[in-house]
């Protein structure tokens, strides 16, 4: 909540809510690249009783409207465990191209593990931004 309220603005978080109960089920973040020049960071996460769902490439389709739309910039990209090939479905769904492999980028429990970067540029989802109905208050139930 501290980010919200900084200026200019940095970092962007956005809930994903279950349709029809309204339970909290995953979360989106854009991030500014302090290395980048018009360029972001994004990640997100969902339980697993909403993968599958569609939920995933909404969320990104959302958090890639923010980017481009509201915030005007350039290039945004995520990395991803070399494992997941849920998320890698997922980037691809809304025209994330894979980059390539960071080496050992990532500790967890003390082991070292590769990314996987995914991207996508501002003329690319320009060329298919209507494919998404980007409303947050979208309910499609």
């Amino acid at each position: 909540m501290a980010s919200a309220v900084i200026q200019p603005r940095n970092e962007f978080a956005l809930g994903v809510i279950e349709r029809g109960t309204g339970a909290l089920v995953g979360f989106g973040r854009l991030a500014m690249d302090p290395h980048q020049p018009r360029a972001a960071t994004f990640g997100f996460a969902l339980r697993p009783s909403a993968w599958g769902l569609g939920y995933g490439a909404e969320l990104v389709a959302l958090l890639l409207g923010l980017a481009f739309d509201d915030l005007g910039l350039h290039r945004v990209w995520g990395a991803r465990s070399p494992l997941n090939e849920a998320s890698a479905r997922t980037m691809a769904k809304v025209g994330m191209v894979e980059e390539g492999r960071i080496r050992e980028h990532i500790e967890k429990a003390g082991v070292w593990r590769d990314s996987v970067v995914h991207s996508i540029l501002e003329r690319e989802w320009d060329s298919q931004r209507h494919m998404y109905d980007l409303s947050i208050e979208n309910d499609r139930t």
